[in-house]
């Protein structure tokens, strides 16, 4: 990590930590799940954005303040147990515009996707929809100017720099790739989530 996150305070108990990138926003949440596990933060919870890592419910805020500068001394460990494959059949909507906006073949534009190791920077939007970062800067594409007001569950997507899945049907502005049958959201589940930040996924062909 370098240097320090940039705090500032949020309501009564939370701090927002603002980052320079994905990477210092890995690095911060580990560092403050570290420390609570440890016991050196007393906080409700720490929660990992794009750019931000807010944590809420902070006991000492003025604690946090003065020792965040030695933050940098935790090891980001990524959590290789939860690696994680999804099948899927390359027939979303918006293939052909991904490979018109990126100047690939339609064939070009899968062959990079499936040959891409992403992980899960962040959650949030909806109940187990996670952030994939890691794409290859030429899928970097826009969201789509009209979003969809129906987006089957299951569908994989594009939008800037991250990819993701739709574990619900639901809105959505990502341009589509195409569909996995995988189950991303069991709420009956001990751990409801498939994918939590840390987690790599690679895609293979259904």
């Amino acid at each position: 990590m370098t240097g320090p996150p940039t705090p500032l305070r949020v309501g009564r108990d939370a701090l927002l930590l603002e980052c320079a990138g994905p990477e210092q926003v890995r690095a911060t949440a580990a560092a403050a799940l570290a420390r609570r596990e440890s016991g050196l933060l007393v906080c409700d919870e720490v929660v990992p954005g794009a750019a931000t890592v807010l944590l809420d419910g902070v006991v000492d805020r003025n604690a946090v303040l003065a020792e965040l500068g030695t933050w940098a001394d935790v090891e980001v460990v990524d959590d290789e147990d939860r690696a994680v494959e999804l099948p899927v059949a390359y027939d979303g909507p918006d293939l052909d515009e991904v490979a018109r906006l990126t100047g690939l073949s339609t064939s070009e534009v899968v062959d990079l996707h499936l040959s891409t190791e992403l992980r899960v920077a962040f959650c949030g939007f909806a109940p187990g929809f996670a952030y994939l970062a890691g794409l290859p800067e030429v899928l970097h594409v826009p969201r789509r100017d009209e979003p969809r007001t129906r987006v089957p569950a299951g569908a994989v997507g594009l939008a800037g720099e991250f990819c993701g899945v739709y574990p619900r049907e639901s809105p959505g502005g990502w341009q589509l790739l195409g569909t996995t049958r995988t189950t991303l959201w069991d709420p009956s589940s001990a751990e409801p989530a498939l994918l939590r930040p840390g987690t790599a996924v690679r895609f293979t062909r259904d």
